[in-house]
């Protein structure tokens, strides 16, 4: 597996290497320090499994930078790695391409789990940002629960919360009501369904209603 790690922290970078050795074995590590060295680095010909980025980095263009990247490297996985855990930075991100958001507050297991379903297919989103007074979201864990998914695939893609909205979403229920039902804000259902369509490679909410057939 290759990796390119984008931070303007040198310490940082040393710490996500060594923890990022866990995931797989023998991973060849690339580093950046600024967002123009990324982007030099994914056009020059090298091809990469994992792309790492901060936030707002020195030479950071805003969040076109992802789509910047995934041009660059469209068959890499670009994950946010950031400090920032705005409701509004976590969407912008999803919706430009991430295919995850990981606060750098988050543990080691955290971490590593969050890119475990990355890679499965889905696409994280860190339940510190989406955790809003009910117990579902609690323990802090990539896939939380154990609510039986509408088809066994979903198990992989979608933590328990993102079927909890898909479920709704089924139903033919709109964005506040599935927000009333689950004590959730209207723009946390909303990073829900961003979440929801890209894990599903779906552009709205007929097709993900569509992409998998309802339990019985």
């Amino acid at each position: 597996m290759r990796i390119l790690i984008g931070d303007d922290h040198v310490l940082f970078r040393e710490g996500l290497r060594r923890l990022l050795e866990q995931l797989k074995e023998g991973s060849v590590f690339v580093e950046a320090s600024n967002f123009d060295e990324m982007l030099e680095i994914c056009g020059g010909g090298e091809t990469f499994d994992l792309i790492l980025t901060d936030l707002r980095m020195p030479g950071w263009p805003g969040f076109s930078g992802i789509e910047a990247l995934r041009e660059k490297q469209p068959q890499g996985k670009v994950v946010v790695v950031s400090a920032s855990e705005a409701h509004h930075d976590v969407r912008d991100a999803l919706e430009h391409g991430a295919a995850g958001y990981i606060p750098k507050s988050s543990s080691v297991k955290i971490m590593l789990s969050a890119l475990d379903l990355i890679f499965s297919g889905g696409v994280y989103v860190p339940p510190t940002v989406l955790r809003e007074g009910t117990a579902a979201d609690a323990g802090g864990e990539a896939r939380a629960g154990a609510m039986p998914p509408a088809d066994p695939a979903l198990e992989q893609l979608l933590t328990q919360r993102q079927r909890e909205v898909l479920e709704r979403l089924r139903e033919g229920k709109s964005n506040k009501q599935i927000a009333h039902e689950l004590g959730l804000s209207e723009g946390t259902v909303k990073i829900h369904m961003t979440a929801i369509f890209k894990s599903l490679g779906v552009r709205n909410r007929t097709q993900a209603a569509m992409a998998f057939p309802q339990s019985s």
